[in-house]
């Protein structure tokens, strides 16, 4: 059997996309690839991050290269239920009826986003349990169906509250965003000059279409039926082993999201227009991990098997020596300057401590390099005490 043209051409549709949300968000290939996986496989996704990642203006960015019904939020403690689901029908409760009128509202959604996924309260985030998982809106005695395709979420992290664990397992995919900050830095502000120029350029303008066509839900709906065509058979013992040891290790996976996880296994082979999978498409399991706390076991085991059998190193490692680079161009301006200011301070942590993570995750440690990015930590977090 071979795919059909209409396979083909939707799977390199989607590969235009991503290459072109690739080239401009900078330092978020991973997060594009996730997120197209995500519609595609009809699964959730949340992005969580620090201010002023783009994972908010990622999301949009997607959304506008599909022809779907939207609904986007920026959900507070303070969000009605009726922002997001629609307004109480007035009249027919006078008769009697509960109805809500959810026409242009999450219900009747095929693409949503919601910001600040977590900051709902609880009447929003147990009506979402059952639309999530089951793609069903109760409407007062009426279950009506929902065309959701996916939701995709943005946080700051993951509340620790035993209370929206359920909420927060219907998210399949997570994927942490950092800081692009020294790592591509000249890319980043060429690319995002560029996007800023396009943005003053249309503000005289009449407000951009909401998007550019490229794929309907029509057509991913159709590509996402040929998921069950997908021979897992090659990759089902590596998964199957893969995921014990996770579980030996203490990992927290339940049940719903080991059977699923299947399912982007098979996803990344569609999309790579093959009909079997192979263990080079198990990447995605770097990113089913529920408790923050697992995610770099889960991205280090899944990591090592793609990486032997011949897939792409999770990121390219830069040479020690030039991560110490970059942190003695951090702290340099903060040390020399007799009375840095209190933010320049902190931002200059925060960049060293970027710097810090990406040099953990060199295996084997360099304990040189490591010792001397401590003391340059070390060195500017002292420039604190004079703001107390």
């Amino acid at each position: 059997m071979s795919w059909g043209q209409e396979t083909v051409d939707t799977i390199r549709d989607l590969e235009y996309v991503r290459r072109r949300l690739g080239d401009e968000f900078v330092g978020r290939e991973r997060a594009v690839r996730l997120l197209q996986l995500a519609v595609v496989c009809r699964e959730h996704a949340l992005l969580l991050g620090p201010t002023g990642t783009a994972k908010s203006e990622l999301i949009s960015a997607l959304a506008r290269q599909i022809e779907a019904r939207h609904f986007s939020y920026l959900l507070t403690r303070f969000t009605e239920p009726s922002e997001i689901f629609g307004a109480l029908d007035f009249d027919r409760f006078r008769q009697g009826t509960y109805h809500v009128h959810t026409e242009g509202m999450l219900p009747q959604a095929e693409l949503v986003f919601l910001d600040e996924v977590f900051q709902g309260s609880s009447a929003i985030l147990n009506t979402l349990l059952t639309l999530l998982n089951e793609r069903r809106y109760h409407n007062g005695a009426r279950a009506e169906h929902a065309p959701l395709v996916s939701l995709l979420g943005a946080t700051n992290d993951i509340p620790d509250d035993p209370g929206l664990t359920a909420f927060s397992d219907r998210f399949l995919i997570r994927l942490l965003v950092e800081p692009v900050g020294g790592t591509d830095l000249e890319r980043l502000l060429l690319v995002g000059w560029q996007h800023e120029a396009r943005r003053l350029a249309a503000a005289g303008n009449e407000a951009p279409s909401a998007g550019g066509g490229t794929l309907t839900v029509d057509r991913l709906t159709r590509l996402s039926l040929r998921l069950r065509d997908i021979d897992l058979d090659p990759v089902l013992g590596e998964h199957r082993e893969l995921t014990r040891q996770l579980l030996i290790q203490g990992v927290k996976l339940s049940d719903r999201r080991l059977v699923r996880s299947l399912k982007l296994v098979a996803g990344a082979a569609l999309l790579r227009e093959s009909q079997a999978a192979q263990p080079v498409d198990l990447w995605p399991l770097a990113h089913i991990w529920t408790d923050p706390a697992d995610r770099t076991t889960v991205e280090e085991a899944v990591h090592a098997v793609v990486e032997k059998h011949g897939g792409e190193p999770a990121q390219r490692r830069r040479p020690d020596h030039e991560i110490l680079l970059d942190a003695r161009e951090v702290s340099a301006p903060l040390t020399t300057d007799r009375r840095p200011s209190e933010w320049s301070v902190i931002d200059g942590l925060h960049k060293l401590g970027a710097l810090s993570r990406e040099l953990r995750g060199h295996q084997p440690v360099n304990t040189q390099t490591e010792t001397e990015l401590s003391r340059i930590i070390a060195d500017v977090n002292v420039l604190l005490d004079q703001f107390e």
